[in-house]
């Protein structure tokens, strides 16, 4: 476990098979899951499919929560799909690290800041294109100038910084809490071999094991809700 990512050039771009097969991997996952808990679904839900439209509920509550009511259906999918895949992601690395030759295989997409950063961008150019949709690109760009156009700059810097803090935030939660772990690990396998730091490592590893089971869940919740609040604002009518 740990170590750098696996890498390799292709027409002079560079490559990261660790996030590739990471990414694959959360995908199977959450594809195999959402196909398992929606087979045989009747009028009156029972077991696994409680635990599908609970999340369906819970997601929708999200993004109606933040948007106005015409426009909530609309994104409920998103809110729901992002949540999972996001939340997946974040429980990845805690469940499954796998390195081989000081190069790591496996771990959690979203502890890697290119993923939560191509997450942040993704979105915001969904902001920007729904935005326009809904206004026009005329009326649109129109509402970075109101009530003043000195205010330009500001909404500017705005935008720019809600594109950081999406990624940035989910990214420095879950490799926080990766890095925590490899430094427990580390207390009971120093120079690869087990010693009596096992004693301690191992409770500390379950206990920081479930925190950060509800850390990755909060910003799976967080990225959802911050998604349905910059579409709400490109949508709105002022």
């Amino acid at each position: 476990m740990g170590g750098d990512a696996y890498t390799f050039k292709l027409f002079g771009l560079m490559f990261n098979w660790t996030n590739v097969l990471s990414g694959l991997a959360v995908f199977a996952i959450v594809f195999f899951l959402l196909f398992w808990l929606s087979r045989k679904l009747t009028m009156k839900p029972t077991g696994k499919q409680n635990v599908l439209e609970w999340f369906v509920d819970f997601t929708n509550g999200i993004v109606q929560g933040q948007m106005p009511a015409e426009f909530a259906p609309r994104y409920s999918f998103l809110g729901f799909f992002l949540f999972i895949f996001i939340f997946v992601a974040n429980q990845f690395g805690l469940i499954l690290q796998f390195g081989w030759g000081g190069h790591e295989l496996l771990r959690s997409p979203t502890a890697d800041p290119v993923i939560t950063m191509t997450l942040s961008f993704s979105i915001m150019v969904l902001t920007h294109f729904v935005g326009v949709a809904q206004k026009g690109i005329f009326k649109y760009l129109k509402g970075y100038v109101k009530p003043y156009a000195l205010l330009l700059p500001i909404n500017l810097f705005e935008e720019f910084g809600n594109f950081l803090t999406l990624g940035l935030r989910l990214f420095g939660n879950i490799y926080a809490g990766e890095l925590l772990m490899k430094m427990i690990a580390g207390l009971a396998l120093p120079d690869g071999h087990l010693s009596l730091g096992v004693i301690y490592a191992l409770p500390l590893s379950v206990l920081w094991q479930g925190f950060s089971v509800f850390i990755g869940a909060i910003q799976a919740y967080v990225f959802v809700t911050l998604t349905s609040v910059y579409i709400s604002h490109k949508i709105a009518e002022e």
